[in-house]
């Protein structure tokens, strides 16, 4: 039987983002969102810090909505960046304070460098709009980049910031280098009740590649995989389901969510998991 997220207690999203990474909305400002889109299991897994996740939880206290600590860390696996959401996360463990405190400063160097780019490749401000994106507070992130690049009338919305000036082979590229992935796996795992791979269907792996990459996942004792996800295609979801029956890993339901102007991955959309997979959430909240 197939287990359903969508039942009388309403709906779980286990992968959302506040303006304490690259998302919009204040963390008591998504739990209210939430609660009105009926999500009765909510986890803020912002990029690398958990500094949203008090404001949160007194936020879901009050609007009887189970809350799960949650983050979302930046890794690499054979040179590409690879994500893994933490659920029921100990901010005071040593393991995580380590995570975050070695992505904290790549971020800012990369924002850094992305703006000695754009000076000298694309001869705008480039020095002054990292600056400002520094600013802004938070974990810095390209989004805060993009909007900056907009704010600033180098683009025309975020979308175009990344085309025009931030994605591969644009004049403000600069490649990623997070933790490998069998560093900062044992960090996360040593610190969470549950670690799930993020959106493994959108990585630019082969099928092979992707196989290896769940493979090493599970033998560093991660837990899940996201099976229910925005922008998921039935073979895409079909994949994933398979790659987490093989390894007999959990499966995860999340939107992603970052801004609610973004009509596709409104909170708590996402019922179902697939037969033969047990809910990530089990794990979580017994």
């Amino acid at each position: 039987m197939a287990y359903d997220t969508c039942t009388m207690s309403g709906l779980i999203d286990l992968h959302t983002h506040s303006d304490r990474s690259d998302g919009v909305l204040a963390p008591g400002a998504l739990a209210a969102r939430a609660a009105g889109r009926g999500v009765t299991l909510l986890a803020l897994t912002d990029h690398d810090t958990v500094d949203g996740c008090a404001e949160a939880q007194a936020a879901c206290a009050g609007l009887g909505i189970r809350f799960v600590p949650g983050i979302e860390i930046s890794t690499r696996w054979r040179g590409q960046a690879i994500h893994v959401v933490g659920l029921g996360v100990d901010a005071t463990a040593a393991g995580i304070t380590m995570q975050i405190d070695d992505v904290a400063q790549r971020r800012r160097d990369r924002v850094l460098a992305i703006g000695e780019r754009l000076a000298r490749r694309g001869r705008i401000p480039g020095r002054d709009i990292a600056t400002r994106a520094l600013e802004v507070g938070g974990v810095p992130t390209r989004m805060h980049l993009a909007r900056t690049l907009v704010a600033m009338g180098f683009a025309d919305d975020t979308q175009h910031a990344f085309d025009r000036w931030l994605n591969r082979d644009r004049p403000g590229h600069v490649p990623v280098e997070w933790p490998e992935l069998d560093t900062a796996l044992p960090r996360l795992v040593e610190s969470c009740r549950a670690t799930v791979l993020a959106h493994p269907h959108r990585y630019r792996l082969s099928g092979g590649a992707l196989r290896q990459l769940v493979t090493d996942f599970a033998a560093g004792g991660g837990s899940g995989l996201e099976v229910s996800m925005a922008g998921m295609s039935p073979n895409d979801h079909d994949r994933i389901a398979s790659l987490a029956r093989r390894h007999a890993l959990a499966g995860s339901a999340g939107s992603d969510f970052h801004d609610p102007a973004v009509p596709w991955n409104p909170l708590g959309r996402f019922a179902k998991l697939p037969d033969g997979i047990a809910p990530v959430a089990e794990r979580i909240t017994d």
